[in-house]
């Protein structure tokens, strides 16, 4: 028989902190009070209503739960998870005991099982916990008195007088089950959640949950392995009991268990009140450190000070007596009253040079000593920045680094990072960065937590470096800094179009995929046709498109991805009023050479085909870019072909008629040149032979990744 009391801890509930009531099955098989799942339900709601700020997290003081489920709310808000308007957002939340995110689906609360054979373990417990307290009948005119039996069929209980009233002999209610009082009513038979009017007659092995037929039949469970409740009921009854017999056969070297745990809990009070104390002397020591700074720093002002006092008090006095009938004043007016000459010459012509020297410190005056203490101003920025950082170092927690592959820089920010081991040690990460300037001497890094191993940021300002780096934290123990890392933002702010699959879109030759994000050019049998028909070179035709949206004033910039195997693709912008002439007049283009070919490389035949076109495109393919010649371009044509670059951009300015090509990895400039915006202007692509353009997909919350979901 076991003790109730000794179970205690496994009946409460990991939300409210409570014995359980109406306890629900989570699919992790967790069980949760019905009265918390709802309040969970409701506290994310809130949250997702005040755009998850912290004072909505506290919604409800029934439940207690920690602040890293709290912190869930931006992995539900990048679940994917598409519903219909009925379908309320707060069917999906993190379980209180494993942190697991939760989908209840379209049923919501009703698809979760009740655990009865759990309300019937804490109802033991509540019973034996109240002993002295008495189950009072349900149906006795008050004062009411105390119930004897409690029906499983009426959910209700009675004393004996009431019991025979409500349960005559010879009716159905005499047939009805009871037994001694109780709370605690549950129904004779388990009906599915799913199918209300069905009771559960399988168990299905791979949700670990029980099923009616009409689960299997067509719902979801249909390609899942069942079987029999009788089968899964004695096969999970020998497992437990097995499990069981071990664990008691194994009592010792429980106790044993115990009794070194016991140990550690000594040994760890012990050790802390010792690192206590070491980090109390560390910080004395700072103190001294400080505090005889500090005296010496008061000691030098207090000395200027004395020095400046004297030195004006001197100049006071001095000026003092330039006052009539006083000081060096009066003496010389006294001097002026002697009236035998050779005795005045010989004192008057010393005072003569003193006098000049007073009048002339009248016309230029000046004090004795500077007032102010710009030179005693102590400069503590460093070490303020280096007390910031004072911590626990452990050599035992990873240094992070940031995965410069994964990170991305687009309209917004996505730093990503890892750790080299491949494990996550830690339990948080701050994230730094700062915005290089040359004119500022002190750096000033902007903080920001993080539970994952990426942050998305939007506060970045255009055409500027940013440096980034990253830390772990584990409870008060931090690892080191991360290597910085230095990344461009866009010189503009990002221009977001889709491909147009309407104005001289040629279905026939171009793909386009549903979202209009990529175009493929299709070779196909309509090049084979066309090349059939000609005995001397083969005449190809450049097809074009263009964006969806047009540019009118301002600057902006937009990037896409040129496939390797790509042929050749031309990238620029067209102006509308150009348009039609792109598609309508596209010249034919000769392959290996053209007719205009005066079978030599001058680059004479690239101006004549650049001057020919509408539009102001540059040549990429074969895993090349191609600057246009130009005069200002290098003449050897070598020099002219650069590395294609894995991400590509274009920032155009409007209002400085200019158009600049990127490599938009390191955000450099490979090539730029006039172009006129008298109108609006668009994106447009031209691609020929086998190739592929994917435009780069803006930067959002989703593409933020945690660890712990993988």
């Amino acid at each position: 028989k076991v003790a109730i009391k000794g179970i205690e801890r496994e009946l409460i509930c990991p939300a409210c902190k409570e014995l359980f009531t109406h306890p629900l099955i989570l699919p992790c098989q967790h069980n949760v009070c019905h009265k918390c799942v709802k309040e969970i339900l409701f506290a994310f709601e809130d949250s997702f209503a005040d755009g998850g700020s912290e004072s909505s997290n506290q919604s409800s003081p029934r439940i207690r739960m920690a602040a890293s489920s709290m912190d869930r709310i931006d992995r539900i808000n990048r679940s994917g998870i598409k519903r219909n308007s009925l379908t309320p957002r707060s069917t999906l939340f993190p379980c209180p005991s494993c942190q697991r995110d939760i989908d209840l689906g379209e049923r919501g609360i009703n698809g979760l099982f009740r655990n009865f054979t759990l309300e019937t373990i804490v109802e033991r417990y509540r019973q034996a916990a109240r002993a002295a307290i008495a189950i009072m009948c349900d149906f006795c005119k008050p004062p009411p008195q105390e119930s004897t039996k409690s029906c499983m069929d009426c959910s209700a209980s009675y004393c004996n007088e009431c019991f025979k009233i409500h349960h005559p002999w010879g009716t159905v209610k005499a047939q009805h089950e009871y037994v001694g009082p109780t709370t605690n009513f549950r129904p004779k038979i388990l009906m599915c959640p799913e199918h209300e009017m069905e009771r559960v007659n399988m168990y299905c092995e791979i949700c670990r949950r029980p099923v009616c037929h009409l689960c299997k039949l067509g719902g979801g469970h249909a390609n899942h392995r069942v079987t029999t409740m009788s089968t899964a009921y004695k096969t999970l009854k020998e497992k437990l009991s097995k499990d069981i017999e071990y664990l008691i056969s194994k009592e010792s070297q429980v106790k044993a268990h115990i009794t070194q745990l016991d140990l550690l809990l000594k040994e760890t009070e012990c050790n802390s009140e010792r690192a206590k104390q070491e980090a109390s002397q560390s910080f004395e020591k700072l103190y001294c450190v400080l505090e005889e700074k500090k005296s010496a720093a008061l000691r030098a002002i207090e000395t200027s000070k004395n020095i400046r006092l004297e030195k004006l008090q001197t100049q006071v006095e001095e000026y003092q007596g330039l006052l009539e009938n006083n000081g060096l004043v009066g003496y010389a007016q006294e001097v002026l009253k002697e009236t035998d000459p050779s005795c005045f010459v010989q004192t008057a012509k010393q005072l003569h040079v003193r006098i000049q020297k007073a009048t002339e410190s009248l016309k230029s005056f000046r004090p004795a000593a500077e007032t102010t203490f710009e030179d005693f101003v102590v400069d503590t920025a460093k070490q303020e920045d280096i007390l910031g950082d004072l911590s626990f170092h452990s050599n035992g927690l990873e240094i992070p680094e940031i995965n410069e592959e994964q990170s991305r820089m687009y309209n917004k920010a996505l730093i990503s990072w890892e750790c080299p081991g491949k494990t996550d040690s830690a339990d948080i990460y701050v994230l730094e960065y700062h915005k290089l300037n040359k004119e500022e001497e002190s750096v000033t890094w902007q903080k920001t937590e993080v539970c994952g191993k990426s942050k998305v940021l939007s506060d970045l300002d255009d055409d500027s470096s940013y440096a980034f780096r990253v830390r772990g934290y584990k409870g008060s123990i931090c690892s080191p800094w991360s290597r910085e890392v230095i990344m461009h933002t866009p010189p503009a702010p990002v221009f977001s179009f889709l491909f147009d699959d309407k104005c001289g879109y040629n279905n026939e030759h171009l793909q386009l995929n549903p979202r209009r994000t990529s175009v493929e050019s299709r070779a196909g049998f309509p090049l084979l046709l066309g090349s059939e028909r000609l005995q001397v070179g083969c005449f190809t035709t450049l097809d074009y498109i263009i964006g969806d949206t047009g540019i009118a004033k301002g600057k902006h910039f937009w990037a896409f991805n040129v496939e390797a195997y790509s042929y050749l693709v031309k990238v620029g912008v067209v102006p509308s009023s150009k348009i039609q002439k792109l598609f309508h007049n596209t010249p034919d283009v000769i392959s290996p050479r053209y007719e205009q070919d005066s079978g030599h490389d001058s680059g004479s035949e690239d101006t004549f085909l650049d001057s020919s076109q509408p539009c102001t495109l540059v040549t990429l393919g074969m895993k090349k870019f191609f600057i246009p010649a130009t005069p200002a371009a290098p003449k050897d044509p070598a020099s002219r072909i650069l590395p294609l670059p894995s991400c590509l951009g274009i920032c155009l300015d409007c209002d400085r008629g200019r158009v600049g090509f990127y490599d938009a990895g390191r955000m450099k400039c490979l090539y730029e040149c006039e172009v006129d915006c008298s109108g609006l202007m668009y994106p447009a692509f031209a691609l020929m032979g086998g190739a592929a353009v994917h435009l780069e997909e803006a930067v959002t919350a989703k593409d933020r990744e945690y660890q712990d979901d993988i």
